[in-house]
């Protein structure tokens, strides 16, 4: 069932959506890019005898010119038995398994279990320098990040403020082995990135829709992140997931372990490792994976009522195919915002 629609929102919506826009064009800008991206459908070991400094080969899985609004999406239990060595690497923590927590509604308490969507970007570049020149520590700070994108703000957060750590209904998101940015050499952030262009009407419009809960569409992502260069012992197995076969020189991550809504967790991973042959080049291999709350793609159906929301549909906008998105950061879609998170860490290497 809709509730009644407003006015004003429905006018503004319409005549800021250009018709081409209406009828599912997609009008973005490409994003400014310091080196060349290639598409290609797989990372190969054999890839970085040919790879020059200055490209970086980029795959997500998604499948070209598909009609599925989902490609690229993969169910998290599917994830682990597909592909084990990526999932182990690029989960929040060792054995972490879908959410089961408790819900109250209208002094009802029921347990719930939430199903996730993973989506998963890899890339790989070449820097022309060894892996001994490559300090991964200048990149665990809380400023090199604010860098990385600009339209997201960041500030450091104090572990004890961790909100799996502080509250009992996140409880769900702790680590089993220690607290979240409680290890050392680690640096706990809270990031905030209001939704841009289109997006925030069109949340306000959405809001209107009786979508069988009370909890609204937020304009804006919050989330709490540990960053830090991994230690030795637990770098070293990394070479299993990027199947080169040289020795793992350093590894750095920033793990999502809290999100206000749409995702449940994220990870950005980075593995140095000497080029094989070569051992004056370093081969860097990136990871990005974000996991959605499969709820939030079921909306389609309340989505898909309103002719003028049709491209507001949760999957097209989170996998960057609707008229709504905008931008080079989190409102321009998971894979857009992904490979630019890539690119600007190959520039910043290269550059340093």
């Amino acid at each position: 069932m809709l509730k009644p629609l407003s006015a004003t929102l429905l006018v503004a919506l319409v005549t800021t959506v250009p018709v081409a826009a209406q009828e599912g064009i997609k009008l973005q800008p490409p994003a400014a890019a310091a080196v060349n991206v290639k598409d290609v459908a797989t990372l190969e070991p054999s890839d970085v005898a040919t790879l020059k400094p200055g490209t970086i080969l980029f795959t997500d899985y998604r499948e070209k010119a598909s009609a599925n609004p989902e490609s690229g999406l993969i169910a998290y239990a599917d994830w682990l038995k597909a592909r084990p060595v990526e999932a182990a690497a690029l989960a929040p923590f060792p054995g972490y398994a879908e959410p089961d927590y408790s819900v109250t509604l209208n002094g009802v308490t029921k347990q719930r279990h939430e199903t996730l969507k993973v989506y998963v970007a890899e890339g790989r570049f070449v820097v022309a320098k060894p892996p001994g020149a490559i300090d991964l520590s200048r990149y665990a700070t809380l400023d090199f990040v604010a860098k990385m994108d600009g339209a997201i703000r960041h500030k450091a957060l104090s572990p004890a403020e961790a909100t799996p750590t502080k509250d009992p209904l996140a409880a769900f998101a702790k680590r089993p082995d220690r607290p979240w940015c409680a290890a050392a050499n680690t640096v706990c952030l809270e990031s905030r990135y209001d939704l841009e262009g289109k997006l925030p009407l069109g949340v306000k419009l959405a809001n209107k829709l009786e979508l069988g809960s009370t909890k609204k569409v937020a304009e804006f992502v919050s989330f709490q992140s540990e960053l830090r260069v991994l230690p030795a012992n637990e770098a070293a197995g990394l070479a299993t997931l990027t199947r080169i076969d040289t020795p793992v020189a350093g590894g750095l991550e920033q793990t999502i372990f809290w999100v206000n809504q749409i995702l449940r967790f994220g990870k950005f991973l980075a593995v140095v490792q000497p080029v094989p042959n070569d051992q004056g080049k370093s081969v860097i291999t990136t990871y990005m994976a974000l996991a959605v709350k499969a709820d939030v793609l079921d909306r389609k159906q309340e989505y898909a009522r309103v002719p003028v929301l049709k491209n507001l549909l949760p999957a097209q906008v989170l996998m960057g195919n609707s008229s709504f998105n905008t931008g080079t950061s989190i409102s321009a879609g998971l894979p857009t915002y992904a490979r630019n998170r890539m690119v600007a860490f190959a520039d910043a290497l290269a550059r340093n």
